[in-house]
């Protein structure tokens, strides 16, 4: 049987890294956090908790296969005046693989070259950072967010709200041109997620007094393999974005687990100090706020660079989730799992520290790994005007968020309610979903069983 070569562009290596980065990325949605999320909640909301994720990950694919991926990547639609694009014209990709087989993406850096891979490859990479940000957003709406609710929401704020800031960053739109930087999604998914499930928290309102007051986990030893997956895939996180195995890969993926370390131990160290007890919840908390604020610098920083931004989201975030978080508004919005902490000030500490601490020496390859590259030079090293431009980066995801979700949410509710209905609040997941986490009693079973039953 003749064996069908390879085209020359083809660079098996690059193909191969992208490909585990993606599923890397998706094992941190499916199960990651699945089963955090089902771990971390009381009992009778694991299996709705877990179940958001899933729908979730399943229904951003579909969106991105059938439009979303060109509002996010493909050619120019809507424009703000002359500073360029901000969203891409919505198409779908279903056949790019067979029409356009070298995978081409836009991008701020002129010249760059078609990558060494196919257009296969590169929308599924993407759509795994697609499908983990409206997951994210989900914890804060924990515990009262009618399911069907969730099911409209999901594919709008997809098509509406990320592509926008996902096209200005990455897809060659004004964010990008102007040059703010986002390596991997501090702002594109992180910041996104965690300003919009903060609004969405606002609007949809509180849990019941019981279940804010008493939220304990049903399984730690669960949230701990959630935190673990979430943690080691995100070397596919960080570590796929320069979207070919170069040694910005191995960088990004070193920064990454360093900043995460640091910021877990920074985290526990303060919890001590506070509380007297080292946490474990602090301790997962920790870890996200590290991974979440290396993701925006993870190729434009030295280690050092990754220890200070480390050190900084082990702190700040703290900060935020046990002082400020208890004042005024902060306190009256249900924040359930705390995502404007671990996921909105780590972002900002994240794009900000990266206008800060980018160091001109770091350089992020571009497709050939040799003739095209991109130096980003922070502050520290000389370019105040790399914050600024970070700041203005931040400042547009943050209203983009705000302004789009309260407008979908409230288009959402004029066909179902936002909120679940008061018995299934206080059922839980048996009145929502008619099933249970743990059928620790079964066929009828009542009684706890006596030997001979």
């Amino acid at each position: 049987m003749a064996l069908i070569p390879s085209p020359a562009w083809l660079n098996t290596g690059d193909n191969a890294w992208q490909l585990t980065s993606a599923t890397l990325v998706g094992l941190m949605s499916m199960p990651g956090l699945v089963v955090l999320y089902g771990g971390i909640v009381k009992k009778k909301w694991a299996i709705n908790s877990a179940f958001m994720a899933l729908y979730a990950f399943a229904a951003v694919l579909i969106v991105w296969m059938l439009w979303a991926y060109n509002m996010s990547f493909g050619k120019p639609w809507l424009n703000i005046g002359s500073l360029g694009a901000f969203l891409g014209h919505p198409g779908q990709i279903t056949s790019a693989w067979n029409e356009e087989k070298q995978a081409i993406i836009p991008s701020a850096a002129a010249g760059m070259p078609p990558l060494g891979y196919g257009m296969a490859t590169l929308v599924y990479f993407q759509f795994v950072f697609a499908a983990i940000t409206p997951i994210i957003l989900c914890g804060s709406v924990l515990g009262r967010m009618n399911f069907k609710a969730w099911m409209i929401f999901v594919p709008l704020w997809t098509t509406f709200i990320y592509s926008v800031g996902a096209y200005s960053l990455w897809g060659g739109g004004w964010l990008g041109q102007m040059g703010v930087v986002d390596y991997s999604g501090g702002y594109v998914i992180h910041l996104a997620s965690a300003v919009s499930g903060f609004t969405a928290a606002a609007i949809i309102g509180p849990r019941l007094a019981r279940d804010r007051e008493s939220f304990h986990p049903n399984s730690l030893l669960i949230t701990l393999v959630g935190a673990g997956i979430l943690w080691l895939g995100w070397s596919g996180f960080n570590g796929g974005d320069p979207y070919f195995a170069n040694a910005d890969a191995g960088a990004a993926v070193l920064n990454t687990h360093t900043a995460a370390a640091t910021a877990l131990l920074t985290w526990i160290v303060l919890d001590v100090f506070a509380f007297g007890l080292p946490s474990v919840l602090g301790a997962v908390n920790g870890m996200i706020a590290g991974l979440v604020a290396i993701t925006p610098a993870a190729g434009y920083v030295n280690g050092t660079g990754a220890i200070i931004l480390g050190l900084a989201a082990g702190s700040l975030p703290w900060l935020t989730w046990n002082k400020v978080g208890k004042m005024g508004f902060m306190r009256k919005v249900d924040d359930t799992l705390g995502v404007i902490h671990t996921h909105g000030v780590a972002a900002i500490v994240g794009g900000l520290g990266t206008g800060i601490l980018a160091d001109p020496k770091m350089i992020e390859y571009l497709a050939t790994g040799k003739d095209t590259a991109v130096n980003v030079t922070g502050w520290f090293y000389g370019n105040f005007h790399q914050f600024v431009l970070q700041l203005i980066g931040a400042g547009f995801i943050i209203a983009v968020n705000i302004v789009g979700t309260v407008i979908l949410l409230n288009l959402i509710r004029l066909v179902v309610p936002l909120r679940m209905d008061e018995e299934m609040l206080k059922m839980g997941d048996e009145a929502a979903h008619g099933e249970e986490a743990y059928a620790i009693f079964a066929d009828g079973q009542r009684g706890v069983p006596v030997m001979g039953d």
